[in-house]
C-alpha cells in the first residue's frame, strides 16, 4: 500500500516538475517564443444536449460554497485543496501542491440526485516553468451532511500529445468553510 502511495506521489512530482521563480497563472513576463501551445483538439468541448435546471432540493442547492477537501490514496492523505462550487455548475480548485507544477484547475459539475454530484475538471502541468502536460479529475461526491461530503475520484496525467502517463484513484472528504 505504501509503495503505491509513494509511486503515485513520485509520478505526480515528476509530472509537476521543479519549482520555478515565476508565480501565478497570468504572469505573461515568463512567456517565451515557442512556449505557447494550442489546446489539443481532443480537449475541445463537444456539443452537448441542453440541460434543464434542477429543483433546489437537488444537491446543486446544497453543494454551493467553499470547502476544504482532503484527498487520500489507499487511505493515506495525499493533498488538501480549497474548492469553490458555483451555482452555475462551474467549480475551481486550488490544491496545496507546488504552484510551478500546476496547482489550479477548473471544471464543471452536475447534480445526480438530492445528495450526489459528479464533477469533471482539468488543469495544466509545468516542468521547470515549461508547459509539460495536463491533468483531469473526475469525482463522484455524496453530501453526508449540510457541512460535509465524501467521494471517490480518478486522476489522470497526460503529456501534451494526450498520452496517459499516470492514473491514480482515491477518495475525498470535505468540510464547508463558513462564510
Amino acid at each position: 500500500m505504501k509503495h503505491t502511495i509513494v509511486l503515485a506521489a513520485a509520478a505526480l512530482a515528476v509530472a509537476a516538475g521543479a519549482v520555478s521563480a515565476n508565480a501565478g497563472c497570468a504572469d505573461f513576463r515568463s512567456v517565451k517564443p515557442g512556449m505557447v501551445h494550442t489546446i489539443p483538439t481532443f480537449l475541445l468541448p463537444k456539443p452537448q444536449a441542453e440541460t434543464r435546471a434542477q429543483p433546489p432540493s437537488y444537491a446543486s442547492h446544497k453543494i454551493v460554497g467553499t470547502w476544504v477537501v482532503t484527498y487520500t490514496v489507499e487511505g493515506q492523505p495525499f493533498a488538501q485543496a480549497f474548492i469553490q462550487w458555483h451555482d452555475d455548475g462551474t467549480e475551481w480548485e486550488n490544491v496545496n501542491l507546488p504552484l510551478s507544477g500546476g496547482n489550479l484547475c477548473v471544471g464543471s459539475w452536475v447534480s445526480v440526485d438530492r445528495k450526489d454530484v459528479s464533477r469533471n475538471h482539468i488543469g495544466w502541468l509545468y516542468n521547470a516553468g515549461n508547459l509539460a502536460g495536463y491533468f483531469t479529475e473526475t469525482e463522484s461526491d455524496h453530501l453526508d451532511t449540510a457541512d460535509s461530503y465524501s467521494g471517490t475520484n480518478d486522476q489522470k496525467i497526460y503529456d501534451l500529445n494526450g498520452n496517459l502517463l499516470v492514473e491514480v484513484t482515491g477518495t475525498s472528504s470535505a468540510v464547508r468553510l463558513a462564510p
